[in-house]
């Protein structure tokens, strides 16, 4: 991935699920697969996977087997979350229509990250099965550092000396991470999820430049972290 220029102040941070791909019709599949493999009579959906988008592992782990042992049920999502790594580093998701222009005339000028709550390879999948990685600075993951999402967020600017950015989400839990990092929300209304309150709603991603063009609210207030 591209280092950041001195004229790359301004960060653009993306979640993944449903901001930048939908990737749940491999996903189901696969953890179907491993599910049969560990002898576990259970089915998921592409809808159901989806809904578990935007959730750390313990969380997707106590909605799907609530009434099992904590350290069975993460295992068992930890593997399928390995699982789906395989065919999504091969074959990719579907991403959202016109996002790699988008991306690309975006990262002469933008610093852009990723930052999600999903499990270790995850992210790197998304860069190689869709060959995206060139188009982004730097990224971070719930798994890897144990951090909430707002807290990954404000190391991603933090390690990088970034003054001023915006995240662009789709679910309440995004918005949420972007006032405790203290920067402003973008919600990617064509998600997974529904938002009150974000600085600006993004209906399809080929409009990010438009609302970007309105500079002034690009902003990192530390005062105004929270947590």
């Amino acid at each position: 991935m591209d280092k950041m220029n001195n004229m790359k102040k301004k960060a653009i941070i993306f979640d993944l699920d449903g901001t930048l791909w939908d990737a749940a019709e491999t996903i189901a599949p696969a953890w179907n697969t491993y599910l049969r493999s560990r002898g576990i009579d259970r089915g998921f959906t592409p809808d159901d996977c989806r809904s578990c988008c935007g959730k750390t592992l313990p969380e997707i782990a106590a909605m799907l087997f609530p009434d099992a042992d904590p350290a069975w049920r993460e295992g068992v999502v930890e593997g399928c979350c390995d699982a789906e790594c395989i065919p999504l580093a091969k074959t990719g998701g579907r991403l959202y229509p016109g996002l790699e222009a988008i991306l690309e005339a975006l990262h002469r000028n933008y610093f852009l990250a990723v930052v999600s709550n999903c499990g270790l390879g995850y992210i790197e999948a998304f860069f190689s099965g869709n060959h995206t990685g060139h188009f982004f600075d730097d990224y971070e993951n719930a798994a890897r550092t144990g951090l909430s999402k707002g807290e990954n967020i404000r190391l991603v600017m933090e390690r990088n000396g970034i003054a001023r950015a915006v995240y662009v989400g789709d679910t309440e839990g995004d918005h949420q991470a972007a006032l405790q990092a203290g920067i402003p929300f973008i919600h990617a209304a064509y998600g997974y999820g529904q938002v009150t309150g974000a600085d600006f709603i993004l209906q399809r991603v080929t409009d990010l430049p438009v609302i970007l063009d309105k500079a002034s609210f690009f902003s990192y207030n530390n005062h105004n972290i929270v947590g």
